[in-house]
């Protein structure tokens, strides 16, 4: 079986309930959630005039490879509802591939681990709750030392 850590987010409407929904796409459709971290409200990142996010990291257990489960995740998003209109811009839902496996892609519609992870807060909070000894394949860093060293300084707190 494969492990993927992913993160969950929303910034529309009732962000804790799409997060509980998400989750649940998520184990009928791509795999058995193994962990969940508690759920973050963050500052957005990338566009600061939108509301706050919630984030929630996961760890799943599956037996997808990676642009497997990367295709059932878009679909997923489609179904709830998730509309590409502007980078960074707010939405419903947002599923983000952190790491998968010590798997390193770097395809045109996939990037492992994600690009950003070692810059952004919001997904390193969360993540280092479920994971904190967990090596970044890339920078061979536990995701704890990364949080001690990211730049980004938005807010992230525990609800």
């Amino acid at each position: 079986m494969n492990k993927a850590y992913l993160l969950t987010g929303s910034n529309e409407g009732d962000r804790h309930s799409h997060l509980k929904k998400v989750a649940e796409h998520l184990e009928n459709a791509v795999g058995t959630i193994i962990q969940c971290s508690s759920i973050y409200e963050t500052a957005p990142w990338g566009k600061p005039d939108q509301p706050n996010f919630l984030n929630q990291a996961l760890l799943l257990s599956t037996s997808l490879d990676a642009v497997s489960m990367m295709g059932l995740i878009l679909q997923i998003e489609l179904i709830m509802g998730r509309k590409r209109m502007e980078k960074y811009g707010s939405r419903i839902v947002d599923i983000d591939i952190l790491l998968f496996n010590h798997e390193v892609r770097d395809d045109p519609d996939l990037k492992i681990p994600h690009p950003e992870l070692s810059n952004r807060r919001f997904a390193l909070v969360p993540l280092d709750e479920i994971s904190p000894s967990l090596k970044h394949p890339l920078l061979h860093k536990t995701i704890h030392v990364l949080l001690q060293e990211c730049p980004d300084k938005l807010d992230v707190k525990k609800i």
